[in-house]
């Protein structure tokens, strides 16, 4: 059996395929990327997979019985790219599709929700059996702005008191490999959240604890904490999109306290603790 893992050199993607060479095997394992050069260093078959380049993906998914369909990164373009790749997993014979969405994908307020939704639609229409696993946030989305926040004295927001069930990005992909090589799955929905809910107060109280240091949480208005971040050199679009996806928080859409990520995966996810430990060193 072949198992085909879309966005195989992305930061998820490659923990996914460690995970699954321990499981499964090397020679079970196909990465479905833009560019198979990326690749070579993961240790397993590659093929060339293009969302743009639709000629490309019924091809790439010849043989492939399970697919893993990590969600695209260009916003805006996910639905149509997604479209792409259900239609030539149908043509192509694929008999089980695993699918990356978003925490409460169905009611959450954040703007990547909404793709999201249109994807899973898409999956239910398709007659292909299918899994979804809605993530919730990696703690590393907020982990990497620490060297920023201790260069600034302050870790800066929009999140309120909003509680964050968030887990590293590990946790996530071992929950894949997880689902990917065993049965029982086909036709479940997975809430997929971190054991440990906080803010991101909490959160630069262990900054400081860590450190040593007096970094404070400073919560902004979602226009005022936009500008931070272009002051910081990113582009407007992004920075807008990450001050709303705070003032979501704030409202909830990052909590979840079910547990189910640590039930699928057999221990609990990792510790803020740690993720703030790993982003010091």
């Amino acid at each position: 059996m072949k198992i085909g893992i879309t966005g195989a050199t992305g930061q998820l993607g490659r923990l996914v395929v460690e995970q699954l060479k321990q499981r499964l095997g090397a020679e079970s394992l196909v990465a479905l990327v833009r560019s198979p050069e990326k690749a070579a260093d993961l240790g397993i078959a590659s093929t060339v997979f293009d969302y743009d380049k639709p000629e490309t993906l019924v091809e790439g998914l010849n043989g492939i019985e399970h697919l893993l369909l990590i969600s695209g990164n260009e916003v805006g373009q996910r639905k149509v790219q997604h479209q792409r790749v259900i239609d030539a997993a149908r043509q192509a014979g694929v008999k089980w599709i695993v699918y990356t969405s978003l925490l409460h994908a169905a009611t959450s307020t954040l703007s990547l929700a909404g793709e999201h939704v249109e994807t899973e639609a898409l999956l239910q229409a398709s007659g292909i059996p299918y899994t979804i696993l809605r993530n919730g946030w990696y703690t590393e989305n907020y982990t990497g702005s620490i060297p920023g926040a201790l260069q600034a004295g302050a870790f800066v927001g929009s999140a309120g008191e909003g509680k964050i069930s968030s887990a590293a990005r590990a946790d996530y992909a071992e929950a894949a490999a997880v689902v990917l090589s065993s049965d029982g799955h086909i036709g479940n929905v997975y809430e997929l959240a971190g054991d440990e809910a906080y803010t991101l107060q909490d959160l630069a109280a262990e900054i400081s604890k860590q450190t040593g240091k007096n970094i404070p949480y400073n919560n902004l208005p979602e226009a005022e904490y936009a500008d931070v971040l272009t002051s910081l050199g990113l582009p407007q679009g992004i920075a807008e999109a990450i001050a709303s996806w705070d003032v979501g928080a704030s409202k909830g859409d990052l909590f979840e306290d079910k547990k189910v990520l640590s039930n699928l995966i057999g221990h609990p996810t990792t510790p803020l603790t740690e993720s703030v430990k790993a982003a010091l060193i």
